[in-house]
């Protein structure tokens, strides 16, 4: 076979050919990543470890992998893993308000096939590494632009379903919004091309006095787990929550727009841009965006009671 390696930066020079054999990668590799489930892990004041949510990480795996003709290890084999994973690697868990130790499970078909059809093997992987808060002090605000043009997910495919196949896609729009000055790219339905479904790995949230509202998950949204806790504690505190398809004419009269996921927690979003329009929203302490992760975040860290059993504790 023939081998030849390149960086970001460089050329396909001069490759080689050698014997027909296994190759070695990074469990980080990009062809690895992006869409598998991702979970973090707290350090408490009290030298404690919590982790947020796994079993729904765990379903969430098992629901893609059958989209997929992929198996996929039990809600107990995973939670597991994971929860070994974490103890294994406690020491590098960042001290409180510090950071978190971001786990990636990983699931992929490692069997050798040349036709086209599901791996006759499979690898469940577990891997981690500590990382810090994504946003250092102040929450710094989001400026998005709206690609219509290009799109993330089409009705009938996989958009639902969180494997490198929802990644891939979104990289030319992020490169082209970077350059542009914007910091991250929503995409449009790819039917109408009206509605907002989704930032390039983020959920989004519009909030329009008390409703709060998010893109319907109707197969080309992913649901991801911080999404799914937000619209909880969002009802909770008495928030009329909706899910929808939302017009992208709507957001000239939102009065707050957040994004969810794993790694950003909630963020703010500041502006948002369409056609050459720049629409702007309430950011700051005083948002409602805010007030939803002050308690998310205490649920997450131990600081505020679990009364709903989001937490698993590793010993």
């Amino acid at each position: 076979m023939y081998i030849n390696k390149r960086g970001i930066d460089g050329d396909f020079d001069k490759g080689l050919v050698t014997r027909y054999g296994a190759l070695e990668l990074s469990p980080s590799a990009g062809v690895l990543n992006y869409g598998q489930a991702r979970i973090k892990a707290y350090r408490t004041e009290d030298d404690r470890l919590l982790l947020f949510r796994p079993d729904q990480n765990a379903l969430r795996m098992k629901m893609g992998a059958e989209r997929i003709c992929m198996p996929s290890p039990s809600v107990e084999t995973f939670v597991d893993a994971v929860k070994e994973t974490a103890l294994a690697n406690k020491r590098w868990v960042p001290p409180p308000g510090k950071g978190s130790l971001y786990i990636r499970p990983l699931l992929m078909g490692t069997g050798a096939v040349l036709g086209f059809a599901p791996a006759p093997d499979y690898t469940f992987l577990v891997y981690c590494s500590p990382v810090g808060n994504y946003f250092k002090g102040t929450f710094a605000s989001l400026d998005l632009t709206i690609e219509d043009e290009l799109h993330r997910a089409t009705p009938g495919g996989a958009g639902g379903v969180k494997s490198i196949t929802n990644y891939a896609p979104v990289l030319k729009g992020i490169s082209k919004a970077k350059h542009e000055g914007y910091s991250e790219v929503l995409y449009l339905d790819s039917v109408h091309k009206k509605y907002i479904e989704e930032v390039s790995c983020c959920n989004i949230f519009v909030i329009k006095g008390n409703v709060i509202s998010t893109p319907a998950a109707s197969g080309t949204i992913l649901e991801g787990i911080t999404r799914k806790s937000i619209m909880e504690i969002a009802s909770d505190q008495g928030y009329q929550v909706e899910e929808r398809a939302i017009a992208v004419d709507e957001l000239e009269d939102a009065g707050e727009v957040f994004c969810t996921g794993t790694a950003v927690g909630v963020a703010p979003v500041g502006t948002i841009t369409y056609q050459g329009k720049r629409m702007e929203f309430k950011v700051g302490a005083s948002t409602v965006g805010r007030e939803l992760y002050t308690i998310l975040e205490g649920i997450q860290t131990g600081n505020t009671k679990d009364d709903k059993g989001w937490i698993v504790e590793v010993q």
